[in-house]
């Protein structure tokens, strides 16, 4: 770990601390891909963002979010859609799950 930095440079941020993380480069290019098509200004923000997100919203399991990941994979290959009711009931299932 570095030595920590302030958020703004100005001191007026939040104490920023810089981590190093290893990926692979397959997925470093999937992040880019990603921060760059969702409009984020670096690919800091994005990471810090998701980040965040998953911390403060816990109650999203990775076996929904593979979930997820499969029905948005099925509707960009011309599946066949899913209704509300399915997606719902599926979700439900996940949670007792756990």
């Amino acid at each position: 770990m570095s030595n920590a930095e302030s958020g703004g440079g100005d001191g007026s941020g939040p104490e920023m601390v810089q981590i190093n993380l290893r990926l692979s480069e397959a997925f470093l290019e999937d992040i880019d891909a990603t921060w760059r098509e969702e409009g984020f200004n670096s690919r800091s923000e994005f990471l810090r963002y998701v980040a965040r997100d998953a911390v403060k919203h816990p109650e999203f399991s990775r076996e929904g979010w593979k979930s997820i990941a499969t029905s948005e994979h099925e509707l960009r290959s011309g599946a066949e859609l899913v209704t509300r009711e399915e997606v719902v009931e599926l979700m439900d299932r996940n949670e007792d799950d756990e």
